[in-house]
C-alpha cells in the first residue's frame, strides 16, 4: 500500500514538473518571438518613411553563440593546383606582405587575406566543362548560362560553399558563393566569380577556417529593432527616393580580420537587401549597430 502511494506521488510530481517545463518552454519561445503587433508597427514605420517591405521578416530570434574563425592562412600549393594548369611553371614574388604568382595564362595575388586571380582568356582546367557562349555579348551572359561553370568549380574544390547572390557588371555577371556552417551562412567567407563571354575571368576569395561555436550564447536584437536601425540610417535617402526591401536574413559575419593563427569571432548580422543595390545593408544583431 505504501509503495502504491509513493508511486502516485512520483507520478504527480513528474506531471507537475512536465507542466512547469512546458510553461517555461512556451514562455522562452514567446520571449524570443516577434509578435503580430510588432510586425504591424514596423511596417507602419517603414511606410511612413517611404520604404516598402516585400518579404516576411523572420519571427524567431533566440540567443546565438559567436562563431570561432581562424586568422587567414592559405595553402599556396593547393591554390596553385586549383587555379593553374602547370603549377611548376608559376613564378612567385613577394613584397610588402603581398605575394604574387604569375604565368603565361593568368596571375594571382594574396594580400591581407584577400585572394585575387585573373585569367584574361578565361579559366580553364582539366575536366572543366566548356563554356558554350563564347559568341555572346557581355550583356547576354546571365545566371543560367554562367552557373554551370561556377557550380562545377565550387563542387570540385569548395563544397561547403553555396551560391548566395549575383549582380550584373559591364563585362558580364558576378556570382558570389558563401560558406555554410551548420545551416547558417558565413557572410565574410566568400568566393566571387566574374563570368564573361570568355568564361570565368576573375576569382576573388577570402575565408578563414571555422573551428566551432563559442561556448556562451548571447541575446540578439529582434528583426523589427534591426529594421528601425535601418530606417534611421537611410530615411534621408528614402524620403527622396523610395526604397524596397526584397529580403532579410540572419548570417554570421567577421568584422575584424587577421593573418595570425588565432581564433576570432564572427557574430550574427542581419542582412537587409534593397532592390537595385548590389550589396546588402549589414546590422550587428548583438549591438544593433549598422556597418558600412
Amino acid at each position: 500500500m505504501e509503495w502504491e502511494k509513493a508511486k502516485n506521488y512520483i507520478l504527480v510530481f513528474f506531471l507537475l514538473l512536465n507542466i512547469c517545463l512546458g510553461f517555461l518552454l512556451f514562455w522562452e519561445n514567446r520571449r524570443y518571438t516577434m509578435g503580430s503587433e510588432q510586425s504591424r508597427l514596423i511596417r507602419t514605420v517603414l511606410d511612413q518613411n517611404n520604404i516598402s517591405l516585400y518579404t516576411i521578416p523572420m519571427r524567431r530570434f533566440p540567443p546565438m553563440r559567436p562563431l570561432n574563425i581562424r586568422g587567414f592562412y592559405y595553402n599556396e600549393e593547393a591554390l596553385l593546383e586549383i587555379l593553374f594548369d602547370n603549377p611548376a611553371d608559376v613564378e612567385r614574388t613577394e613584397s610588402g606582405g603581398r605575394v604574387v604568382f604569375t604565368n603565361g595564362s593568368g596571375g594571382m595575388n594574396i594580400s591581407n587575406g584577400f585572394i585575387h586571380f585573373v585569367a584574361p582568356g578565361g579559366f580553364a582546367h582539366e575536366g572543366q566543362v566548356e563554356f558554350a557562349t563564347l559568341s555572346l555579348a557581355p550583356e547576354d551572359v546571365n545566371l543560367s548560362n554562367a552557373l554551370p561553370l561556377t557550380d562545377e568549380f565550387i563542387g570540385n574544390y569548395f563544397p561547403t560553399f553555396v551560391q548566395d547572390d549575383h549582380f550584373r557588371v559591364s563585362r558580364g555577371i558576378r556570382i558570389t558563393y558563401r560558406q555554410v556552417y551548420r545551416g547558417r551562412l558565413v557572410h565574410s567567407n566568400f568566393i566571387q566569380f566574374l563570368v564573361t563571354p570568355n568564361g570565368i575571368q576573375e576569382i576573388e576569395m577570402r575565408f578563414g577556417e571555422i573551428t566551432g561555436h563559442a561556448v556562451t550564447p548571447e541575446a540578439i536584437f529582434s528583426p523589427d529593432e534591426a529594421l528601425l536601425t535601418f530606417v534611421q540610417r537611410v530615411r534621408h535617402i528614402s524620403l527622396v527616393s523610395p526604397m524596397t526591401i526584397v529580403n532579410m536574413d540572419l548570417v554570421y559575419h567577421q568584422v575584424y580580420y587577421s593573418d595570425q593563427p588565432n581564433d576570432y569571432h564572427a557574430v550574427p548580422f542581419y542582412r537587409i537587401f534593397i532592390y537595385g543595390n548590389d550589396r546588402p545593408f549589414l546590422i550587428n544583431a548583438f549591438t544593433n549597430d549598422a556597418i558600412d
